[in-house]
């Protein structure tokens, strides 16, 4: 084992403590919840707030404030971690999925330590689930190259290697076939299209071939909400690469959030 190899699994295997807080920001929902970081999981039960309309910076920014306040003392003291259906570039928004145009170059931290008064580490949500799943679900202890993507209304996507995080890979929006890849590989393409699950295998089955033919990860694991139903399509995919459901579902962003915030704070 080289000497990198150990260092990525040292620094990996030093486990938090405490609690930590997670919110994680969607185009129609705000949701957080206090997390346990050693063991991955909630310490108290995780509201929602919906996002705003429209879902401008100092709208989303105050119903943030909102939620935290919520939760008071549960909140902690730590720096509070959130995603943003952004990539997120040194805390600035470079692209807006599912909010207001508006937040295209805000500097997304920057707002939102200004008005919680305390520190916040910002990140895309895709990138924030990933790192959950890595650290404690279905990709936990796995080294080399795993990508978690997440398909939904589009395809996010989470690139580590040796349970590091390499963000804002944005693999969804490949081209493929002369497509933008989350248009026909997405769940959203399968409700829209009313595609059987052999024909929405197919159709994923192409596009896990392209990425494992430039990632050649170890493990890819599937998230969102159809990954609950992974029996229906999963086996009907014939790749090199194991490919799995993930385990933490909807609370991946709240866990991976607090969880990062915690390592980075």
């Amino acid at each position: 084992m080289s000497t990198s190899e150990t260092a990525h699994r040292r620094r990996r295997a030093i486990p938090l403590t405490g609690r930590g807080f997670g919110v994680d920001i969607g185009g129609s929902g705000i949701k957080g919840a206090p997390v346990d970081l050693a063991e991955g999981r909630f310490l108290a039960e995780r509201l929602r707030i919906p996002t705003p309309s429209p879902s401008t910076p100092g709208a989303v920014a105050d119903t943030l404030a909102e939620l935290v306040r919520e939760f008071g003392d549960a909140a902690g003291d730590r720096q509070i971690g959130v995603t943003f259906p952004a990539v997120i570039q040194h805390g600035v928004a470079r692209t807006a999925a599912n909010v207001d145009r508006s937040w295209i170059d805000t500097d997304v931290d920057a707002l939102f330590t200004a008005v919680l008064g305390r520190a916040v580490h910002v990140m895309n949500d895709a990138d924030a689930a990933g790192f959950a799943e890595a650290r404690f679900g279905a990709a936990r202890d796995v080294d080399g190259v795993v990508i978690v993507c997440t398909l939904g209304t589009g395809i996010g996507s989470a690139l580590l290697v040796d349970g590091e995080l390499v963000p804002n890979t944005e693999l969804g929006h490949l081209e493929i076939d002369g497509h933008d890849a989350e248009k026909r590989a997405a769940d959203s393409a399968r409700d829209r299209e009313s595609l059987s699950w052999e024909a929405w295998a197919a159709r994923l089955e192409r596009y896990f071939g392209v990425v494992e033919s430039l990632f050649w990860p170890d493990l890819f694991v599937v998230g969102g909400g159809v990954s609950k139903k992974g029996d229906k399509f999963l086996p009907l995919l014939t790749l090199r690469t194991p490919i799995v459901a993930a385990q933490l579902r909807n609370d991946a962003g709240i866990i991976g959030a607090a969880t990062l915030a915690a390592e980075e704070g």
